[in-house]
């Protein structure tokens, strides 16, 4: 097995998005050779101007057959007047090479960086929700539109990027050689030297790039807090802390970026020295050779011209070293998500839940599960349970006594270390993830809106419910009347995550939304939270209707909201403490009895105690 060196971590990224586009690559290479036998070509009418109209020593003709019987001064304009044509000619036809190269480079560029992208945010959405409690946003929000760049920046670096600089130096030297072998090999004696540098630098860069990067998006972490709290920002008067963490956070990152420039231009500089000392060396040999009549004038001109390219294509083909030490920076971090086994993997084989007889489907059992988010550290431990089709099962208990944990299990936001979860008689884990999904509707405590119109935020869910659907669904959460005072209705846009709604409103379309997926499966997260006391009584009459041969699986700190359940189950550090119902659990006197009797207790109740 090949072990992931830097360079094989590189291909492995690249060659996927790369395999779609030979079409295109193929294009560019071969436009590239063209373009380096220009570079080669663009000299030569600046020697013949030298060579034979300017000779002073008798009028040279390179193809004396073309000019007959012209004087010598005609022939000397003429030559002038082509060689004056070819290099205009030579330098549009460089000039278009290079429009087409740069149009379809750019538009290879996009296609590679949205597929890299597309692919990171597929992963993205498809991590456990573990992961996504660990990151922040702003740095996802950074791996998306900046690190995915690097996909295309590499696979310039590894092909297109040195195949035009190995053309270009390889057709250059060619001509070079066919001139004077020794100021060839003397003008390229360096590059070792300059591989060496670059060795020696591309680590460090790589560094520097990786702090530059992290550094990056720390600041649009920041932002992306900041944001999203700012009712908080503002109420606790933080504006000015906020802002100065900003500032740090971007001198930080300026000064890395400082860094990074500073060492990337001592190698420019460290790279123009040595160039500049062949450069002299080569002009010293050259004008011994002038003299000696080993080389003319205008050959020299074309050397020093050659000299120039060549240096140019040196310096850019080893500084592609150090530029992929940059971009490795970004593909380590686009590799953290790619390459992420905090998914939720579907069993080889994995059965669609639609297609199990209608009669289990709503059936839900808990075996034995044991589960927790951090090694040796379990939220719940041994927990077992029945939810039969048309029960209500609720679940109460102190905060972090593992309710929103167990409930989590069954859409596989996570999965149980130990034990199983059936539907339906079915291991969920041997089940395909959407089939599992559609059949469970969902209300978070946290009423997630998106700032889409209210109608498209109802039927999230079910994307093509017929507006009389969504209508239904909203009157069923009492929620109807308030959307027909919005300005626009149903068609009116939200804010981010509803911030234009109240938290009763946003709640209530929350539960619209489950509503109207009509799924044979229920999880409640405390919905009506939010709620005034008139608003929870319509909602239970709505609820009570909905729950009719479904299975609900209902969250509450509110004992009011689950007086009726079928099954109450009280939680009590990560074990089933009590089970049963209502006036089952009163009647034993124990830790339900009391949460109860806090909960109901009277002002003078409160007093005698």
């Amino acid at each position: 097995m090949l072990s992931r060196t830097p360079a094989f971590e590189l291909f492995r990224r690249v060659i996927p998005y790369a395999q779609g586009n030979w079409l295109r690559l193929g294009g560019i290479l071969g436009l590239t050779l063209l373009g380096s036998l220009g570079a080669a070509l663009q000299p030569w009418p600046l020697k013949l101007i030298v060579d034979h109209a300017l000779a002073k020593s008798g009028l040279s003709l390179p193809m004396p057959w073309l000019f007959g019987e012209a004087s010598e001064a005609e022939i000397a304009i003429t030559l002038i007047v082509l060689a004056a044509v070819a290099s205009v000619a030579l330098f549009l036809v460089n000039s278009a090479l290079d429009a087409v190269l740069t149009h379809v480079g750019a538009s290879l560029g996009q296609r590679i960086t949205y597929a890299c992208a597309t692919d990171l945010f597929d992963k993205m959405c498809r991590l456990r929700l573990t992961f996504h409690g660990r990151g922040s946003v702003g740095d996802l929000l950074g791996r998306i539109s900046i690190d995915s760049r690097a996909v295309y920046t590499v696979l310039q670096g590894l092909l297109m990027g040195p195949t035009k600089q190995a053309f270009t130096l390889c057709m250059v030297a060619g001509f070079a050689w066919s001139m004077n072998p020794m100021l060839t090999i003397l003008s390229l004696v360096l590059a070792p030297l300059m591989a060496v540098a670059s060795r020696f630098i591309g680590a460090q860069l790589k560094q520097r790039s990786k702090a530059q990067r992290e550094a990056q998006s720390r600041i649009m972490a920041h932002v992306q807090r900041t944001l999203a709290a700012m009712p908080v920002v503002q109420a606790f008067g933080a504006e000015s802390r906020n802002q100065i963490e900003f500032e740090y956070l971007s001198s930080e990152a300026v000064t890395r970026g400082q860094r990074s420039v500073l060492l990337m231009k001592s190698f420019e500089s460290l790279n123009g020295v040595l160039m500049t000392i062949s450069t002299a060396v080569v002009m010293y040999v050259g004008c011994q050779h002038v003299l000696t009549g080993k080389l003319t004038v205008g050959g020299l001109l074309v050397f020093m011209t050659y000299l120039h390219t060549i240096r140019g294509s040196m310096v850019n083909l080893l500084g592609v070293y150090g530029n992929l030490k940059v971009s490795e920076a970004s593909i380590d971090r686009l590799s953290q998500i790619l390459d992420s086994e905090e998914v939720v993997e579907e069993r080889a084989g994995a059965v669609d839940l639609r297609k199990l007889p209608e009669s289990g489907v709503g059936e839900v059992r808990f075996e034995h599960v044991t589960v927790g988010y951090e090694a040796g550290r379990p939220v719940l431990q041994d927990i077992s349970l029945r939810a039969r089709p048309g029960e209500v099962v609720a679940f109460v208990g102190r905060t972090g006594a593992g309710k929103s944990t167990l409930v989590s299990l069954l859409p596989r936001f996570l999965d149980p270390w130990e034990g199983r979860v059936t539907v339906g008689g079915q291991d969920i884990r041997d089940l395909t993830l959407s089939s599992l999904r559609s059949q469970i509707g969902l209300v978070l405590q946290d009423a997630f809106l998106l700032p889409l119109s209210v109608a498209d935020n109802i039927a999230y869910g079910r994307p093509d419910a017929t507006r009389e659907e969504i209508v239904a669904a909203a009157r069923a959460a009492n929620a109807d009347e308030f959307i027909r005072a919005l300005p626009d209705g149903y068609d009116t846009v939200l804010g981010e995550r509803g911030a234009t709604l109240s938290g009763g409103q946003s709640q209530r379309l929350s539960i619209a939304r489950a509503l109207l997926k009509d799924a044979p499966i229920l999880i409640l997260d405390e919905p009506t939270s939010a709620l005034d006391a008139e608003t929870e009584a319509l909602l239970l009459s709505a609820l009570k209707r909905l729950v009719a041969g479904r299975t609900t699986l209902i969250i509450a700190h509110r004992l009011s909201t689950i007086r009726h359940a079928d099954q109450i189950i009280l939680l009590d550090q990560g074990r089933i403490a009590e089970a049963g119902r209502h006036q089952q659990l009163l009647s034993r006197g124990g830790l339900y009895e009391r949460v109860h009797a806090l909960q109901f207790a009277t002002p003078a109740t409160e007093g005698a105690a």
